[in-house]
């Protein structure tokens, strides 16, 4: 479990926030974050387990809510974005936050995975905040957090499906920040590098790998969820008022390598 951030920012206080696949990985780091600034929180993901264990973690004052959602199905996300809604008041604050980076050479792809790639990595974060949306407007305003990486900045090898959805997240936000922006709604996206989850460790990484991309990085330091829960606190709070459109890279410098 990652250590909670320090920082603390009054305005979350009892702010609705949904954060998508929030069972596990960085997605959990970031219902501990906004649970522990007094933010109502709200989370859906595919893993019911880890989703419900989360819950029990964090019971007590003001726990936060958790439904399953498969977010390939568009009417299952709205009607959840509405059962969170009717429970528990409008969205203020939106973290499109699931996705799930397998790894494919070129050479196996085909058209059925490649539109299940895009539909997990990309196709669910505009209608997640078109279902957000009329609850903002009526709030006077909402911040939205989408999910990119850098890993297509870098251009790592055997993720071509992943990559294309991460670098659309960039365009997508920069185009609804200027769509929205008049409407009192924040859109920028975040860009984690080389983050130490279960899922990675499991997956994909080991020791000596981890300590090589260390060694890669302008800083020393072994990325942990509970980082990029700060970037994306700051970004939804009151403090980053003036910041809209843009894309945050969290990579403890790797991407200058």
């Amino acid at each position: 479990m990652s250590a909670k951030p320090v920082e603390h920012y009054s305005d979350l206080e009892n702010q609705h926030v949904l954060v998508t696949g929030g069972a596990s990985g960085i997605g959990a780091d970031l219902v501990r974050a906004f649970h522990h600034q007094g933010a109502i929180v709200s989370f859906l993901d595919v893993d019911v387990p880890s989703g419900r264990a989360l819950v029990e973690e964090l019971h007590g004052s003001n726990p936060p809510s958790f439904e399953p959602c498969d977010l390939r199905d568009l009417a299952a996300l709205r009607e959840t974005v509405q059962l969170f809604r009717r429970r528990r008041g409008n969205i203020s604050i939106l973290i499109n936050n699931a996705a799930r980076d397998d790894r494919h050479a070129l050479e196996q792809i085909d058209p059925a995975g490649w539109d299940d790639c895009l539909a997990v990595n990309l196709r669910h974060q505009p209608f997640a905040i078109q279902a957000v949306l009329p609850g903002m407007l009526e709030n006077g305003g909402g911040s939205i957090i989408n999910f990119g990486s850098i890993a297509w900045m870098r251009g790592q090898a055997s993720m071509v499906g992943y990559h294309a959805a991460k670098a659309a997240i960039s365009g997508m936000t920069r185009a609804l920040a200027r769509e929205i922006g008049s409407r009192g709604v924040r859109v920028n996206c975040v860009a984690p590098g080389a983050i130490e989850t279960e899922r990675q460790t499991r997956l994909w990484t080991n020791a000596q790998a981890a300590e090589q991309i260390v060694q890669r990085q302008a800083l020393a330091i072994r990325l942990q969820g509970h980082h990029i829960a700060s970037v994306v606190l700051f970004l939804a709070s009151g403090s980053s008022l003036a910041i809209t459109g843009q894309t945050i890279i969290a990579d403890a410098g790797l991407t200058i390598n």
